[in-house]
């Protein structure tokens, strides 16, 4: 549904009444698209006093940004990268403030800031507390800076393990991700495939994608097809004829199936063969309605669907070994179970549920089956269930985030095509929130 308010802030007239009035002036952001594949200006590359870290440049110059380090020479940067890995005091922080408060107005519309920080050290409480600073101070950054730039703390031990995660907020597929802390773990890097296109990252590969037939899931389908994965379709049969439809759009083969079933987990390893590389739990339900006035039923479907069936078809093809080593899981949780919500206390607490099996499920799906499992948590996204919201619901839904307006379902499609990627080996146990920086939760 077209987002009229964001048209007219667009506008002369637009400008002028919403500065006026102290509305918010949303501003139409730059997605991925072929004709513009990237960020459009320089990179400037900072750093917060203390020791850079390692191979930090290279990395950034593989972004395909132009990088400098001289202010000067960036006078209207598509994006600031701070380095404050060896912030360890709280006096060092003054040096992520000497390194951004000169340039951040000049930060262009659409772009990015980035602040590179250590994870808090269990011995160091000078550590821990300098590099916790940097949250708070991410997060208000993203709130306060406007002209639909985002702000992002990402947390390394190594530049290079942290290649594809800066790859990906370095450009237009990360539009709608904002105040967001992503921590990247060291160790072994991950393996890449040599015969893989930059632009095909997932050239090889097999995907399998829940609740595909149509809205975010037909997205991630769509983005996943782009990057060059092989797709398996799912959807209740209710759905087939879109889900076919949309099979033979992206060469992919449909898979209607109850996921609710007592053998999906079977009926899915059958149909897989040659194996998994990519699990995406996208299907899921909603069945609104104060806890008081709830029936039994109301609650327990949304359970089900949402929660106990990815469960359950996790361990099937965990267990079964159709997952292969270098696998990925990404499933899908909301801001619902991280805030909360009026009317969704089923809901909130299945997606809740996603983030405890995620940061359970992790560790442990890494160290004895070479598979990450991940999260996106998506806000207001603009599909036809929130199209049907009373309409001052719907604003109100748009508006309370840093970029004032509602996403798309592309946006959640890219945060999952990134978890996939075969160089995100080093991203696991992470739940990112993709919702503009929404006011609600944290």
């Amino acid at each position: 549904m077209a987002d009229r308010y964001l048209n007219f802030t667009g506008t002369g007239p637009g400008r002028f009444l919403t500065g006026k009035f102290g509305l918010p002036q949303p501003v139409a952001l730059h997605r991925w698209s072929a004709e513009r594949p990237s960020l459009e200006g320089p990179l400037l590359h900072l750093t917060a006093g203390g020791t850079p870290a390692d191979g930090l440049p290279g990395v950034l110059d593989r972004t395909g940004l132009q990088r400098t380090t001289d202010p000067a020479a960036a006078p209207r940067p598509a994006a600031v990268v701070v380095d404050a890995v060896s912030v360890a005091t709280a006096e060092g922080l003054a040096g992520v403030h000497a390194a951004l408060h000169p340039v951040v107005r000049s930060v262009a519309r659409g772009g990015r800031v980035i602040v590179l920080g250590a994870p808090p050290s269990a011995d160091d409480h000078h550590q821990a507390a300098a590099q916790q600073a940097l949250e708070g101070f991410v997060r208000s950054l993203g709130k306060e800076i406007g002209g639909g730039r985002t702000v992002t703390l990402v947390r390394l031990t190594s530049a290079d393990a942290a290649e594809s995660t800066l790859r990906f907020l370095l450009s237009p597929k990360s539009a709608y991700l904002s105040g967001q802390v992503i921590s990247v773990a060291g160790g072994e890097l991950p393996a890449e495939d040599p015969g893989a296109p930059d632009d095909r990252p997932l050239s090889g590969r097999t995907a399998l994608v829940t609740g595909a037939a149509r809205g975010i899931g037909a997205a991630v389908a769509e983005t996943l097809a782009r990057d060059g994965a092989r797709l398996v379709l799912l959807d209740v049969p209710a759905a087939e004829e879109d889900l076919n439809r949309l099979a033979d759009r992206l060469g992919g083969t449909a898979l209607p199936l109850d996921i609710t079933a007592d053998d999906a987990g079977e009926i899915i390893v059958a149909a897989l063969p040659d194996g998994l590389d990519i699990l995406v739990h996208n299907a899921g339900i909603t069945r609104d309605r104060r806890l008081a006035n709830m029936p039994a039923e109301r609650w327990s479907s949304v359970l089900r669907v949402n929660l106990d069936s990815v469960l359950r078809t996790t361990d099937a093809l965990l267990k079964a070994g159709t997952l292969r080593r270098g696998g990925r899981i990404v499933a899908t949780a909301s801001i619902a179970g991280i805030a909360g919500n009026t009317g969704q206390t089923n809901y909130a607490a299945s997606k809740a549920g996603i983030i405890g099996l995620v940061h359970s499920l992790a560790p442990r799906a890494l160290a004895e089956h070479g598979v990450t499992v991940n999260a996106v948590a998506p806000g207001f996204i603009e599909t036809k269930m929130t199209a049907a919201v009373p309409l001052f619901i719907r604003e109100a839904g748009r508006r309370m985030n840093s970029l004032a307006q509602g996403g798309l379902p592309v946006d959640v499609a890219e945060t999952t095509a990134w978890f996939a990627a075969p160089g995100s080996g080093a991203v696991n146990g992470q739940v990112v929130r993709v919702c503009g920086q929404s006011l609600l939760g944290a």
